[in-house]
């Protein structure tokens, strides 16, 4: 890779689902030219894009946040709309709420649903069948999709060739330093190990759990982020819960979703999932610090717990475990939110940080960029 600098309208900092759509929003939307995007895996879509619940969440996940709820109501048609060919809706949908310990009772539970207009009804006999009733209050069937991120990765891949992107892949931005013209240079390393430079007007820094790892005149966010170790059980579901998914509501419980692009089901668990935190800083890599992690997994733990509420799961077959970096911004710890990160920054003019908590959020971060002026250099004569 050659040490001369490249020229571009737009670096593109993260190849998962946000960093590619909005590289494809910026080519489609807003008329830039020379859009390059960066990836320090080998392929898109390959980290928390994909090493997630792949629920298309429709707000019942949030009765303690009525914002997030209320997003996700409106995002998830649109996103049905846009994606249909990543969205498996061939499945029932339950979510249970437990007796004790739950921050939600069955009638507080059908109150949110209705004053968020999400469709709910009472699961018939042979669903509540799968449930322990001395630990479960009820069971309702609701309106909740899964994705296939291997499929969205491949819409990724075509939409951002057609646009005519520049994917760089093994790629790390490792610094952005702004010159006394106010334009931006990022400086990344190459799969060869090659150091360049690309000069260009704006940066969009989607890399998630490594927000704040960029170096040189970056000044890191302002948001106070979280990282958390988390490990995603996949299990081969027994025919009983073959065709569901579930959710037990609202508090150390668990929900076992279907995992499109493996055909088998994600068993993931408030109290084991999450391995290790710690607050988000630079030089801290948390991708490093997943990389040395001994990664043992707790998916015993889980299934004991899990087959309390629901015997059936002693049958499912445990497959392997996706441990990957989550990060959730600090200030929703209390009520589980899960609103987007959007940061321009004021230091850097040109830069902004992007965080999705859950990828219908694309929409709220989509809105923010039309509210955003950007021009690109390359259009710049004829405005």
């Amino acid at each position: 890779m050659p040490n001369s600098s490249i020229t571009k309208d737009a670096v593109i900092i993260g190849g998962g689902f946000y960093g590619s759509a909005i590289a494809i929003y910026l080519a489609r939307q807003r008329d830039f030219k020379r859009i390059c995007l960066l990836e320090g895996e080998s392929d898109l879509l390959q980290r928390a894009s994909y090493n997630n619940q792949a629920r298309v969440h429709n707000g019942y996940h949030y009765p303690r946040s009525f914002t997030t709820a209320y997003r996700s109501r409106i995002n998830l048609p649109k996103f049905v709309r846009d994606w249909p060919q990543v969205v498996k809706a061939d499945f029932t949908k339950l979510y249970a709420i437990a007796r004790r310990n739950s921050k939600v009772t069955s009638k507080q539970f059908q109150r949110f649903c209705h004053e968020t207009n999400a469709q709910l009804e009472p699961a018939g006999p042979k669903l509540k069948w799968l449930f322990e009733p001395r630990l479960i209050e009820d069971v309702f069937v609701v309106q909740e999709y899964a994705f296939d991120s291997r499929l969205l990765a491949d819409w990724a891949h075509t939409e951002l060739r057609e646009a005519g992107v520049d994917v760089r892949l093994a790629t790390r931005a490792e610094t952005i330093v702004e010159a006394s013209d106010g334009r931006l240079t990022v400086f990344a390393c190459g799969a060869d190990g090659a150091h360049y430079p690309i000069d260009t007007r704006y940066v969009f820094n989607c890399t998630y759990s490594g927000l704040n790892q960029l170096g040189g005149s970056f000044p890191g966010t302002h948001t106070r982020l979280k990282q958390e170790i988390t490990e995603m059980a996949l299990v081969q579901a027994p025919p009983e819960l073959e065709g569901l998914g579930i959710t037990v509501m609202d508090g150390p419980f668990f929900s076992m979703m279907p995992f499109p692009s493996r055909g088998l089901h994600t068993l993931s668990h408030v109290r084991y999932t999450p391995h290790l935190h710690w607050d988000d800083e630079r030089g801290i890599d948390p991708y490093a610090r997943l990389a040395s992690y001994p990664r043992e997994t707790r998916v015993d733990r889980m299934m004991r717990d899990v087959a309390r509420y629901m015997p059936a799961v002693r049958h499912a077959k445990y497959v392997e475990s996706l441990f990957e970096v989550k990060t959730v911004l600090g200030k929703n710890e209390a009520d589980d939110g899960r609103p987007i990160l959007f940061e321009k920054h004021a230091e850097m003019p040109g830069c902004f940080s992007v965080l999705g908590g859950k990828i219908d959020n694309i929409y709220d971060v989509l809105e923010k960029l039309d509210a955003e002026t950007l021009v690109p250099a390359s259009n710049q004569s004829s405005c």
